[in-house]
C-alpha cells in the first residue's frame, strides 16, 4: 500500500468513525428526549401523589431547571477534564435515579430535592451531548445538530405517548420511572460509547484554568446567546400558553387547543429534521433570518388573524420558526472557539435562563394586560433573531482566549 492508499485509508476510517459517533449522539438526544417526556406526562400523577397545591408544584418544578442553571456553565471544564463520552453515562444514569425518586417521593420536599439533584445532572448531560454534537459535525463538516435535536424532539414525543398509555393504566410512577430509566441509561452508555474522543477538537488542554461564563461570553458569543434567549423564550412560551390562548382568547374547545399545540409540536419537529439541508443550503445567517421571520408571522397569526384554521395555521409556523434557533446557535458558539465546550457551556446557559425566565414572564405580562397582548412581546422577539443572526456567522479567527 502506497502512503497516499495509507492516508486515504485513514480518512475513510476516520469519517466511518464520525459518521457512528453522529447516529450515537442522536441516539443520546433522544434518549433524553424520552425521559423528558416520560417525566411531562407523570406530572398530574406525582401532584396527586404528595397532594401538593399549584404553588407547591410550581416550586419543586422550578427546581428542576434551576439545578440545570447552576451546572451548565462549568461543563466546558468538565468535558475537558473527564471527556462528554464520561460526562453523559454518568449524568444519564444519575439522572434516571433522581426523577426515579422523584416519582416515588412521599412529600413534595421529596419530589424538590429529587428534582433540583436532577437538574444538576441534567444541565451536564445536555451540555456535554451538544458538544459532542458539535465534535461530530465539525469532523464530518455538516450542519448536524438541527438533526441531533429532531431526534430529542422524536424522543420527547415517543416518551409521552408511552407516558400516557402507562398513565392511563394507572402503573405507578416509581416503577414507570425504574423500568424506562434502566432502558434508557442502558441506550445511553452504548450510544456513549462510539462518541468522538474530546482531545482532537479541544484545543484547550484540561489544565488550562477554567473560565466562568461571564468571561467565556465575548461580544460575538453575547449576541449569539442574545439569539438563542429570543428563541428559547418563544419555545417556552409557545409550550406553556398557546393551549391557554386558544381556550381564553379564541374561545376554542380544549380540543381545539390540544390540536393547536400538536400542531405547533409536529412543526417544530419536522423543521428541526429539515434545519441541516436548510443551513446548508442558505448558509446559518440566512437560514436564522428566515426563521425568525417565519416565527413571528406565526405569532401574529395566532394572535391576531381571525377563524381557528388561521389560528392552527399560526401555531405552526410558530413552531416551524423557532425549531432552529437553538441547535443552530449550538453550533455557531462552538465554530472558531479554542474551547467549544465552554462556549457552547455558556451560551447554553443564556438560553436556558430563557425557558427558565420566559414563561412566568409572560403570566405576569398577562395578569397585568392580557394573556392575547402579552404574547406580542413574543413577536418582538422573533424580530430580535432576525436582526441579530449577523452574529452567527463563522469567525475567521478563534475568538476566545
Amino acid at each position: 500500500m502506497t502512503g497516499g492508499d495509507g492516508d486515504t485509508a485513514q480518512l475513510l476510517a476516520t469519517k466511518r468513525q464520525a459518521r457512528t459517533a453522529a447516529i450515537a449522539t442522536a441516539i443520546v438526544f433522544a434518549t433524553n428526549g424520552a425521559l423528558n417526556g416520560s417525566w411531562v406526562t407523570r406530572i398530574p400523577a406525582i401532584r396527586d401523589q404528595v397532594q401538593a397545591s399549584p404553588a407547591e408544584l410550581g416550586l419543586a418544578l422550578l427546581c428542576l431547571g434551576g439545578g440545570s442553571l447552576l451546572t451548565m456553565p462549568a461543563t466546558g471544564f468538565l468535558v475537558r477534564r473527564f471527556g462528554s463520552r464520561a460526562l453523559v453515562t454518568v449524568t444519564a444514569v444519575l439522572s434516571a435515579v433522581m426523577f426515579t425518586a422523584a416519582g416515588t417521593a412521599p412529600t413534595i420536599w421529596g419530589v424538590g430535592i429529587a428534582l433540583a439533584l436532577a437538574g444538576l445532572n441534567w444541565g451536564v448531560w445536555d451540555v456535554a451531548m451538544n458538544v459532542q454534537g458539535h465534535y461530530a459535525e465539525r469532523s464530518l463538516s455538516r450542519q448536524l445538530m438541527p438533526r441531533f435535536h429532531a431526534s430529542w424532539s422524536a424522543g420527547t414525543i415517543l416518551g409521552s405517548a408511552v407516558g400516557a398509555v402507562l398513565a392511563r393504566h394507572h402503573v405507578p410512577v416509581g416503577w414507570h420511572f425504574a423500568v424506562a430509566g434502566t432502558v434508557m441509561v442502558v441506550c445511553c452508555t452504548l450510544a456513549a460509547s462510539r462518541f468522538l474522543p474530546d482531545r482532537g477538537v479541544e484545543q484547550a488542554g484540561a489544565d488550562e484554568p477554567h473560565l466562568p461564563a461571564w468571561k467565556v461570553l465575548d461580544r460575538r458569543l453575547l449576541l449569539i446567546g442574545l439569539v438563542t434567549l429570543c428563541g428559547t423564550v418563544a419555545e417556552g412560551a409557545a409550550q406553556d400558553w398557546i393551549p391557554l390562548l386558544f381556550t381564553d382568547e379564541r374561545a376554542a374547545d380544549p380540543g381545539t387547543a390540544a390540536a393547536a399545540f400538536t400542531a405547533y409540536t409536529i412543526a417544530m419537529t419536522v423543521g428541526r429534521f429539515i434545519g441541516t439541508t436548510t443551513i446548508e443550503r442558505l448558509g446559518r445567517t440566512w437560514a436564522l433570518r428566515l426563521s425568525g421571520a417565519t416565527a413571528a408571522v406565526g405569532v401574529v397569526c395566532t394572535l391576531a388573524v381571525p377563524g381557528l384554521p388561521a389560528g392552527l395555521a399560526g401555531a405552526a409556523l410558530w413552531g416551524l420558526g423557532v425549531s432552529i434557533v437553538f441547535p443552530a446557535t449550538m453550533s455557531a458558539a462552538g465554530d472558531g472557539s479554542r474551547r467549544p465546550s465552554d462556549a457552547i457551556a455558556a451560551v447554553s446557559t443564556v438560553g436556558y435562563g430563557g425557558f427558565l425566565v420566559g414563561p412566568p414572564l409572560v403570566g405576569f405580562l398577562a395578569d397585568a394586560y392580557g394573556l392575547g397582548n402579552a404574547l406580542w412581546a413574543i413577536a418582538g422577539l422573533a424580530v430580535g433573531i432576525v436582526l441579530l443572526a449577523f452574529s452567527t456567522r463563522t469567525p475567521t479567527r478563534h475568538t476566545d482566549g
